[in-house]
Formats: C-alpha cells, structure tokens, sequence
C-alpha cells in the first residue's frame, strides 16, 4: 500500500467533455483517475491521473473520455489540511448550426440608406480629418482647403453630412473608407466626445494596418498630449506653432500621394 492518507469521491459514469468541480478551502493534491489507476494509486504503484496541486478553487477538471471516474483529495507534503466537496458538470450541449437565410429574408437590409439617392455608396477618401468643432475654422477647414487643391480627397464633416444623416454612421463610413487620419490635437479635441469616438476608430485601424495617423499638435504641448494619449506621443507630428496649414498640407499630399518618377 501507498500509505496516503486521501479522500475519495466515486463520481460513477461520466461523459467525455463533462466537468468535475473540485472546491477547496486550502491547497491539496487533486487526481482524477479511471478504475486502474485508482488501484494503481493505492498500491503506490506508477497511476496516471488527471490534475495536480491546486492552490486556487474551485478547480476544474475535464473529462476526457466515457467511463466510471474517481477523484482523490491528499494533502501530502503541505502543512495545512483541507475540507472539499466534489461536483460533475453536464457536457455543453452545442448550438445548432446556423442555417442560411431564406432568398430575399435579409437582401434589403443595409448597413446605412442614405438619404441623397446621388451619394455613392462606394466613395473612399485620401484623408479623414479628426478635429474639434473649436478648431475648425482655424485649423480643419483650411487644411482640406490646402489638401483638395493639390487632389487629395478628404472627409470633412461640414462637406461630408446632410441633414438629416447620422453623424455616427457617417462618422464610420469616412474611417472605414480612408487611407490615412488626420487628426488634430488640442485642449478642445480631448474636452470633446466625438473626436475622442473618431481617435478610437483611427487608432484600430492604424494597430491592424489599414490607416495611417498623421497627428498635428494645435496650440498643444507634448506633455498635454502624453497625459492624454501616451501611445500616440512618439508618433512623428506638426505643429501649427512651427509650420503654417499651407506647409503642412504641402507635406500631407506628399506621403499621401508622393511624386511618380
């Protein structure tokens, strides 16, 4: 014989995939065992055996295949002993498959109708310029002016919304269908929610691959811009106390469209 003192539990027949609970109120040896191997274990013979010292609970363990199972609780080699209680989980019965859509069930249904039946559905854009309504007329609006005058294609929310649309659609539809975020950094863009919503969509677009930040700091120093958004301050930027809208935009179309040889 082994020698160890253990308690046992006889879950009888269990399925392959249901869960055995084990719950502790200190840290023990948990095994999890077949017939055979529970003889093995008491004969302090070689035993395979599912589990482990657990230290945390409860503690589960899978069952991995049909049969009658047995779980031992020891305390060997720790100072403290232990109660527990032992509970069997039902296999997940998975959910059915899916089943395609009857014709014409789900085909009128689109992600935005717009209202202007002249708006094209499959436009994209250059540029998408993330701004606060504060820095518009300063900052957003001459710089499009400056983008588009050298054929640079840009989202603008003043040229780009009717009434009647809804701005969080528009919003994702210009991020979704542009190549690079333009997005201008000041104290009114982090005081405000929707260029905060547009800086989150650049930023997961920009992490997978698909848009490329272009930052511009506005009346904004580093440190403002490392307490707000640290990931964001190493990124190269402009400043409009260091260059004019006409020299930023100049650079913008540059990398935005760089000159063919």
């Amino acid at each position: 014989m082994s020698g160890i003192k253990f308690t046992k539990y006889d879950l009888g027949h269990l399925q392959r995939g249901s869960t055995v609970v084990v719950t502790l109120t200190s840290g023990a040896n948990i095994r999890l065992m077949d017939s055979s191997n529970l003889n093995a274990f008491r004969a302090g013979r070689q035993h395979q055996y599912w589990g482990g010292l657990v230290d945390q609970s409860p503690y589960r363990i899978g069952v991995p295949r049909d049969g009658t199972w047995y779980v031992t609780i020891d305390v060997v080699g720790l100072r403290n002993g232990t109660r527990s209680s032992v509970a069997v989980e039902p296999p997940r019965v998975p959910l059915p498959r899916a089943s395609q859509a009857r014709p014409n069930s789900l085909q009128g249904i689109r992600h935005e109708l717009p209202p202007n039946p002249e708006i094209d559905l499959d436009q994209t854009w250059d540029v998408f310029i993330s701004h606060a309504s504060e820095d518009k007329a300063s900052v957003a609006r001459p710089l499009a002016d400056a983008l588009r005058a050298v054929g640079v294609t840009v989202w603008l929310d003043e040229s780009e919304l009717r009434i009647g649309d809804s701005l969080r659609r528009k919003i994702d539809r210009g991020l979704a269908r542009s190549r690079f975020g333009v997005v201008i950094f000041s104290r009114s863009f982090f005081a405000r929610g929707w260029p905060q919503y547009e800086l989150d969509g650049i930023v997961t677009r920009s992490v997978s691959g698909e848009q490329t930040i272009l930052p511009i700091w506005h009346e904004i120093t580093k440190d403002e811009v490392m307490a707000q958004t640290p990931s964001l301050v190493d990124k190269i930027a402009r400043s409009t106390a260091q260059f004019t809208i006409a020299e930023i935009a100049a650079e913008i179309a540059a990398v935005v469209r760089p000159p063919i040889d």
